[in-house]
């Protein structure tokens, strides 16, 4: 929230500075290059400000937002000093993300009950993670504290993809979200999965992803455990043939 409203001021600064220099400048109209560049610039400035408007969560009156500006550039006071301005802003927002964690723990809660009534589905964490094999697997099987290397995408409820691997990616089983590692678990190289986590055991209302968002992982093993290659110990230089006569004279 700070660092949009910090982007949004230091655009505004920008805007102001360059509006300063205009009466210096206003004796000389601008050329018509200068004006399609300005035109340019504005518009660009507008893409900005909306940008980081549905960044913020809150549902603004577009025509409200313009008229802000004209008058905040004709010099008429706001309705709201800067800091009401923000409290206000920071209510809304508790109330959106309050309302949106209970409605999309809702969704997850009734999905995975509807899901676990699929036979071929199997439910772990009391129904919280549940998995379907969508290919079986040949190879060496995951197992705990072991470092796979995996193919995946992360999608949710909706079907929208949120993340994905462009290569194979190794994890740390010990390192990722207690969901995903307990779906993970027992998968054999080869296999494919699709992972289904309960909010309470993926990101919950923590994180950049929507609050209590259910995850659906579709995974494939390509490699049970990566291990780290042992550092080399440096070996003893072999001798010489001199020096192997050396050690033979001495012996005798």
């Amino acid at each position: 929230m700070k660092k949009i409203l910090i982007t949004l001021f230091s655009a505004t600064v920008a805007l102001s500075t360059l509006s300063a220099d205009e009466p210096q400048q206003a004796k000389k109209a601008p050329s018509e290059n200068q004006a399609a560049e300005l035109s340019k610039l504005s518009e660009a400035f507008g893409h900005l400000i909306g940008k980081n408007l549905q960044t913020i969560g809150v549902k603004f009156d577009i025509a409200q937002v313009i008229k802000g500006l004209q008058d905040a550039t004709a010099g008429i006071d706001s309705p709201m000093s800067e800091v009401e301005c923000v409290q206000a802003i920071s209510a809304v927002q508790e109330r959106v993300f309050k309302e949106q964690s209970e409605e999309n723990l809702k969704q997850a809660e009734a999905f995975l009950k509807t899901n676990a009534k699929n036979k071929k589905i199997k439910s772990l964490e009391n129904g919280k993670v549940q998995y379907l094999v969508d290919q079986e697997g040949q190879g060496s099987t995951l197992e705990d504290h072991f470092s796979p290397l995996i193919r995946y995408t992360g999608k949710f409820l909706d079907g929208n993809a949120f993340s994905a691997s462009k290569e194979d990616e190794k994890l740390y089983l010990d390192e990722i979200i207690p969901g995903l590692k307990a779906g993970l678990l027992g998968m054999k190289e080869g296999e494919k999965r699709t992972i289904y986590i309960h909010p309470e055991l993926a990101y919950g209302t923590n994180g950049y992803l929507p609050p209590n968002s259910l995850l659906t992982f579709e995974i494939e093993l390509v490699k049970a455990n990566v291990v780290e290659p042992e550092q080399a110990t440096p070996e003893a230089p072999a001798k010489l043939p001199s020096e192997i006569a050396q050690s033979e004279t001495q012996v005798r």
